[in-house]
């Protein structure tokens, strides 16, 4: 494990409500919530790219911030009727470290986030028959909508449309939990995976003001200059990134994966998370 501290800076600060200089008090920290994110990558117009989305200011959880496509699972992700291809549940609750239950809600989740923040769909047709699956654009515009509203379940979009989720299509990157010093927190898996051919990630979320694709080094070099604000995860992703060029290469990336919480420390260059990085 190697100790790594991110210094916050002033509007992390603000945004964490430390601009008094002191931390919030936290007499119980919340219980975080399972949820899953996915880098998006591409290199078929030069070195890899990577899928980003700048959060709206108005969000509650991380304003402002450069992120991934995630979010939190929700109810619909448990289905056990999922039509599902690639690794099995239980082969992703071994790779996770956790139950059934919970693995088959993260691979889920993934999947239908990806879907409803971008329209990119991993998934297949049932029949087998091509890899890349092809919803008329208004009617997976629709899907996506219902689905924020909880007017329909993944699961439901699947059957309808004669498609198979394809849980081979994510490589499992990492593990972050939120730290307890933060109001809302999340128990995050990372994922990387290739946009399938034919489809192209339009951002279309209510959640973010901005979407683009970027050079993992040129995201670090604006988050270096201070034009854009990332959190630990996404910052320790991006170099992660940032050390292969291809899209073969990045899926191939061979990480050590443990669960990393930072916490709230004092240091010299002010409130800082520290976190033991494997």
């Amino acid at each position: 494990m190697v100790q790594r501290d991110f210094v916050l800076g002033s509007l992390r600060e603000s945004l964490l409500g430390l601009d008094a200089g002191e931390p919030p008090a936290v007499t119980e920290p919340a219980q975080p919530k399972l949820a899953s994110t996915v880098m998006l990558v591409r290199d078929d117009e030069g070195p890899l790219e990577v899928f980003m989305l700048r959060r709206a200011s108005s969000m509650a959880f991380a304003p402002s911030m450069h992120v991934f496509p995630g979010g939190g699972v929700d109810r619909g992700d448990a289905e056990d009727e999922l039509p599902w291809a690639g690794p099995a549940v239980e082969e992703w609750a071994e790779v996770f470290g956790t139950d059934e239950a919970s693995a088959r809600m993260l691979v889920a989740a993934a999947i239908r986030e990806v879907f409803e923040e971008t329209g990119v769909l991993l998934a297949s047709p049932a029949s087998g028959e091509g890899e890349t699956p092809h919803l008329d654009p208004a009617v997976a515009a629709d899907l996506r909508a219902r689905l924020v509203r909880h007017e329909i379940g993944f699961g439901q979009v699947l059957l309808e449309h004669h498609l198979v989720l394809r849980s081979d299509l994510l490589r499992y990157r990492g593990h972050w939990i939120t730290p307890e010093v933060e109001p809302r927190r999340y128990d995050t898996r990372f994922f990387v995976a290739a946009v399938p051919p034919g489809q192209e990630p339009d951002g279309e979320t209510s959640e973010a003001d901005l979407s683009e694709w970027v050079h993992p080094r040129d995201a670090l070099g604006a988050f270096g200059d201070g034009d854009v604000m990332l959190m630990p995860p996404t910052l320790v992703c991006l170099e992660q990134l940032a050390e292969v060029s291809t899209v073969s290469a990045a899926l191939g990336q061979d990480l050590p994966i443990a669960p990393v919480m930072p916490r709230l420390v004092e240091t010299e260059a002010g409130p800082a998370m520290r976190a033991e990085l494997p």
